[in-house]
């Protein structure tokens, strides 16, 4: 392989000069540490935020929400929920009421619904707002206005929808509600937990059975939450291995809920890998969501050879959450099967940090839907590992890492991918020289406070 060819914080160490949470583009630079150690509490989950904000916003009744993200993702679903007619009110830190309008209840928005850089807001709204019968017009930021669309446009369509989008179905678009939606049969091409979520929140307020066929499981809060809001949701297992999930529509959802959001995986995985690749680190990361669709990850870094133990194990709002202990140890490098992609899409950019790092080569196969988030995910990972001087191999759905001491002295591009930034700080503590990023402001998208946690750690992360 040849490098760019195919190639309450509790406090445990000084703490870097802050770090500003500007929008405006902020160069970081992340210096290499001998190892982390503390506890720290994941941000809420992004996942579990936006659907408990939209759901609430459907019911009749009164949602409150404890542990809610407060990134700018799930600000721009609730500024959105707030134009279509919700009252959607923070409370304080974390906590959020939501009064709801009932399924069917949204009214015509009276501006653009912005979603900024939240592809989980665009496609779970575009369900939400297809069975209504009016005209909303959608858009985000650069980032977003790249992403596509088809995949939600095209079964939307098929239910009565009628969409205008720019070339290829990317934002902005007009969404034109069907008076009355027909419940349809649909298998995914690719498994999409926000694929299958639009069109299951589309079936709400569409009459009879609504069924999504997935190749593979994916995350299953949207199950979850709506049958504790009392939807009749059914799931299934098909002979061919695929499973069925059914919602039957026009229910009256279940208000005066009160949801407790837990931590992020996803968020959590970078304090996790950054101790994995210090010896001697010791981390604790409390009240992690460990639902088995979220914990791809983990299992992959237990077979990595890392130290990682989940303790207090407990159920919170329905979802089971723990404690992350992880002490830094040597790392080996392993093939990661394909079917185990679902449930760690969201971590492979930070697994290819940990890569990098471990002994031997890791084969991360099935991948290809890296490219459709943010960025390219899986280019602009090659890139940030070339500029580090890290050896790889990549095709249309792969990447091979040769692991080893990690020269780092990169600048990487992040192209506005919170989580590319977030992996390549991460890198920088484990790199022989320090690691930038061109831009960190993204960050905030998902994780406000991300560079101030980590340095309570010990990290050396800070404004260049």
């Amino acid at each position: 392989m040849n490098p760019g060819t195919n190639g309450a914080r509790l406090p445990s160490g000084s703490r870097s000069r802050p770090v500003s949470s500007s929008s405006v583009p902020q160069k970081l630079v992340s210096a290499p540490v001998a190892r982390l150690e503390g506890r720290v509490r994941a941000p809420g989950d992004k996942s579990i935020s936006h659907r408990a904000l939209m759901f609430g916003a459907v019911t009749v009744g009164e949602t409150t929400i404890e542990g809610l993200l407060e990134g700018e993702d799930i600000l721009s679903s609730a500024a959105a929920l707030r134009l279509l007619g919700a009252d959607v009110v923070r409370l304080g830190d974390g906590a959020w009421r939501v009064r709801g309008v009932g399924v069917g209840g949204f009214r015509e928005p009276p501006d653009v619904l912005d979603m900024g850089n939240s592809g989980t807001s665009a496609r779970l709204l575009s369900g939400l707002i297809a069975s209504h019968a009016f005209t909303s017009f959608m858009t985000g930021d650069a980032s977003l206005r790249r992403r596509p669309m088809l995949r939600v446009i095209e079964p939307l369509s098929r239910m009565g929808a009628r969409f205008v989008s720019r070339d290829g179905g990317r934002l902005p678009m007009a969404v034109t509600g069907a008076p009355t939606m027909m419940p349809i049969e649909y298998r995914l091409p690719v498994a999409s937990a926000q694929v299958k979520s639009a069109i299951l929140l589309a079936g709400l307020n569409t009459p009879g059975e609504t069924t999504v066929i997935e190749p593979e499981p994916t995350r299953d809060h949207t199950e979850r939450m709506l049958e504790g809001f009392s939807a009749a949701v059914r799931t299934r297992a098909l002979d061919d291995g695929a499973r069925a999930i059914t919602i039957v529509g026009q229910p009256e959802l279940a208000g005066n809920r009160h949801i407790v959001v837990p931590g992020d995986p996803s968020s959590a995985a970078f304090a996790v890998v950054a101790a994995a690749v210090r010896p001697g680190s010791d981390v604790t990361v409390e009240n992690v969501g460990i639902n088995p669709t979220r914990a791809g990850l983990y299992e992959t870094l237990r077979e990595m050879g890392a130290a990682l133990s989940f303790e207090n194990r407990r159920v919170m709002g329905g979802e089971t959450v723990a404690d992350l202990r992880i002490r830094g140890g040597a790392l080996k490098g392993i093939d990661v099967p394909p079917d185990r992609a679902p449930s760690m899409i969201d971590e492979y950019p930070v697994l290819a940090v940990a890569a990098a790092v471990a002994e031997g080569t890791t084969r991360m196969q099935g991948v290809a839907e890296l490219r459709a988030k943010e960025s390219d995910r899986l280019a602009s990972v090659a890139a940030g590992l070339q500029a580090n001087g890290v050896r790889f191999e990549i095709g249309a759905d792969y990447l091979h890492v040769q692991g080893g001491a990690v020269p780092g002295g990169g600048l990487v591009a992040t192209h506005l991918d919170h989580r590319i930034a977030m992996s390549f700080l991460v890198l920088g503590l484990a790199a022989q020289s320090p690691v930038a990023v061109d831009d960190g402001s993204p960050i905030n998208t998902s994780f406000p406070g991300f560079a101030d946690m980590m340095n309570d750690l010990g990290a050396k992360i800070t404004n260049a």
